[in-house]
């Protein structure tokens, strides 16, 4: 009886610590998903109160297309970036691949926060903006993927559906939470301040939410073992095709899933 009872005492001992290490392990890869989209929305939502300041001329409707032009930039950025963070994360790291990923928009942030306007540097201040909404295109393209991955790795078993959602939720959490700034900082300030300073006070906190998230990654455990990393396939297309029924039952499985939601939204709006 009371071997058995030790037995579980001594398992119960070891689960704990593993417990605590996954769970560590999923607060610091799901921290970089959500300031990289706290980030990535925050333009989005303060676009309305800079895009004078970047595009003075003409009126309200064309500066508010300027800013959504170089928005629209930033998701053309993500399939360079999931390619390019897939291949770091394949060769040098899961770790590496995250943490230079949330730096990444972290010098986007804050090169945004800080930026003279057009009133000052005159044409290159829009120029500035269109390679830091680069930067973070490029960000987000690349840490969606490489989180997921890595979460997946240090789920249990049996729970690497639910360790990998935390991407989802925290992708969500992002936008609210930028929306939460936005309007926080809507009751505190007058529109005039919001157009003349007010605007950079979201970036700034996501430059600091971004170090934060880049200090959790840094002590990380690493997933890919040092044999992976120093094939001669890894990172590479060749490597991708060994799995062609899996890619193909994503490929699938995303259309659909686009497919769904791009024809149901005219039918949410006619309800």
């Amino acid at each position: 009886m009371s071997s058995i009872a030790d037995s579980i005492s001594i398992t119960g001992t070891m689960e704990a610590p593993d417990r605590r290490r996954r769970i560590v392990a999923i607060i610091g890869a799901s921290s970089g998903n959500l300031v990289e989209w706290y980030d990535f929305y925050a333009y989005a939502f303060t676009s309305i109160y800079f895009a004078s300041a970047f595009f003075p001329t003409g009126d309200s409707t064309s500066q508010l297309l300027g800013t959504a032009g170089i928005f629209a930039v930033g998701f053309f950025m993500r399939p360079l970036g999931g390619w390019l963070f897939g291949w770091i994360a394949d060769t040098h790291g899961r770790r590496t691949s995250m943490v230079i990923s949330v730096l990444m928009m972290c010098a986007g942030s804050l090169l945004i926060a800080i930026m003279p306007t057009y009133a000052t540097i005159g044409a290159a201040a829009p120029m500035l903006l269109l390679f830091a909404r680069l930067a973070q295109g490029l960000s987000v393209g690349g840490e969606y993927g490489t989180a997921a991955t890595y979460m997946s790795e240090v789920a249990s078993k049996g729970n690497r559906g639910f360790y990998s959602s935390f991407q989802y939720v925290t992708l969500i959490g992002g936008q609210l939470l930028a929306l939460l700034v936005l309007v926080f900082l809507q009751a505190l300030l007058t529109v005039d301040q919001l157009k003349a300073w007010g605007w950079r006070i979201p970036f700034v906190i996501g430059a600091v939410a971004a170090l934060i998230a880049m200090y959790l990654r840094r002590s990380l455990a690493e997933t890919a073992s040092e044999e992976t990393m120093r094939s001669k396939e890894a990172g590479s297309i060749v490597a991708l095709l060994q799995h062609k029924r899996a890619v193909l039952i994503v490929f699938v499985l995303r259309w659909a899933v686009h497919s769904i939601s791009t024809r149901s939204r005219p039918i949410c709006r006619n309800i």
